[in-house]
């Protein structure tokens, strides 16, 4: 897939998963890569960014597999960037199924 798709796509999958739930990164990492070709080198600053923007916030959960894993938690601040971005997103595949149908 074309990197440029991916990028601006990445950030509204992200949001859109942490807003159902709270999720560690390479659980992020699996669940995308499903539908899209990442690698946790894309995700982890993604996150990273979205800390310090103030959309997600962390904690530490045990895990029975290792050490505890960091949590991402959406915030109100998060949950509206993801409104808008999905707004944005809808009206933006609207405008290019539009022109590729030739409508």
């Amino acid at each position: 897939m074309n990197i440029q798709f991916k990028k601006g796509v990445l950030e509204l999958c992200v949001l859109s998963l942490l807003n159902r739930q709270d999720c560690y990164g390479y659980e992020l990492v699996e669940h995308i890569s499903k539908y899209i070709n990442i690698s946790e080198g894309t995700i982890y600053p993604l996150l990273r960014r979205f800390r310090k923007d103030g959309y997600v916030t962390t904690y530490l959960q045990e895990s029975p597999e290792g050490p505890p894993r960091k949590y991402y938690k959406i915030t109100d601040e998060g949950r509206k960037a993801f409104e808008n971005l999905l707004e944005e997103w809808e009206a933006f595949i609207i405008g290019v199924n539009r022109i590729i149908r030739g409508e």
